[in-house]
């Protein structure tokens, strides 16, 4: 393996996303806000170091001034989650994601079970459960006389409360067995190997997730050891064609990350990967943002957008006016966003990744 093409910056903490729609806090203690999943697509280090480590899967960025009243939008978990939801109801990921599922997962778990009387499932920051149980919903349709055993990582408890509630209310979950762990990702990992165990799984999915580990490319080299024979690990990230690419590749740097997270698109995996001989597939799905009330003087939700898409807390308040107007204009240009109709919708494009055992 070429080293080198592993190579990443290490981080405190270890903070992983919770599942997709409807996630919530995902940190180790339960409404920290630190963990707060979603978005935060930058990293911030030394001067020294962010030259050593360009082109790293996790590039470090240098953080604002310490003058700065800019704060980080984690650091207010009301306000997060206001901005969190104008963003699902402006945005298409909901259906973006659905449709992969109903679409290609049927094709990637074609062969993860067969001759198999009891399929496992790993789920890295699943959430409350709504992505998990559409996944679980392909898979079991596919092997419909095998035992699934899904087992969930998921560090707030808040979560998992809301993840067994709708296992609760669900139907059509037969043979599917659950088991949550109040972890985080690399907390599994060190209770695993303290434990002296190497257990084995048929699909591994890590959705939304990989901003909040300490090391990204450990973490998918670890998880995809786990891997059976047949297996696939099933990983979806912000797409390195999406506006988020653009946006916080240029001005990442300017906004007020405080080492809470680290950009990582989909277009930093095929390196990663290439590097350890693994072999995957890349699906794009497409995917936007209505962001046109940004552009309104005092639209409270078009206020909240921006806090979402720059991860600081009141953003038109309190980034510097330099900023504040080249982060407006950017918005509206072809690489992060279309307008249509006298709306700008911003390319809030997803990447999916599936990696091969």
């Amino acid at each position: 393996m070429d080293g080198a093409g592993w190579e990443a910056p290490g981080r405190e903490g270890g903070w992983v996303k919770g599942g997709w729609i409807g996630r919530g806090p995902a940190g180790s203690t339960a409404w920290d806000p630190r963990s707060i999943p979603r978005t935060a697509r930058g990293a911030q280090g030394t001067p020294a170091r962010r030259e050593e480590l360009q082109g790293a899967a996790c590039p470090l960025l240098q953080p604002p001034s310490m003058a700065s009243p800019m704060r980080n939008l984690l650091t207010d978990l009301d306000r997060y989650v206001q901005s969190f939801r104008v963003f699902l109801e402006r945005s298409t990921e909901h259906q973006s994601m659905q449709g992969f599922v109903e679409r290609h997962l049927p094709d990637v778990i074609a062969s993860i079970g067969n001759g198999k009387s009891t399929i496992n499932v790993l789920s890295i920051g699943g959430g409350a459960g709504e992505m998990d149980l559409q996944i679980l919903s392909k898979i079991r349709a596919r092997y419909p006389g095998a035992t699934i055993n899904n087992d969930v990582i998921e560090p707030s408890a808040d979560q998992i409360s809301k993840y067994k509630e709708r296992v609760a209310q669900a139907s059509n979950l037969e043979n599917i067995k659950f088991a949550w762990h109040k972890e985080t990702a690399d907390e599994y990992e060190s209770r695993m190997n303290a434990e002296k165990k190497t257990k084995k799984w048929d699909f591994i999915h890590m959705i939304q997730m990989l901003y909040y580990v300490k090391d990204i490319p450990a973490t998918v080299r670890y998880f995809h050891s786990l891997l059976e024979s047949q297996g696939k690990l099933l990983i979806i990230l912000v797409s390195g064609k999406s506006g988020w690419e653009t946006l916080w590749k240029k001005y990442g740097s300017s906004f007020p990350l405080e080492d809470l997270c680290c950009y990582v698109s989909s277009g930093d995996l095929p390196r990663m990967l290439d590097s350890a001989g693994l072999k995957y597939q890349l699906y794009e799905l497409p995917s936007h943002l209505d962001i046109t009330s940004c552009f309104t003087e005092g639209d409270k939700d078009g206020e909240l957008l921006l806090d979402f898409l720059t991860e600081t807390l009141d953003f038109t308040k309190t980034a510097p006016p330099e900023l504040k107007r080249q982060v407006m204009e950017e918005l509206r240009k072809p690489g992060c966003s279309e307008i249509r109709d006298g709306k700008v919708f911003f390319n809030n494009s997803q990447g999916v990744i599936v990696v091969e055992p």
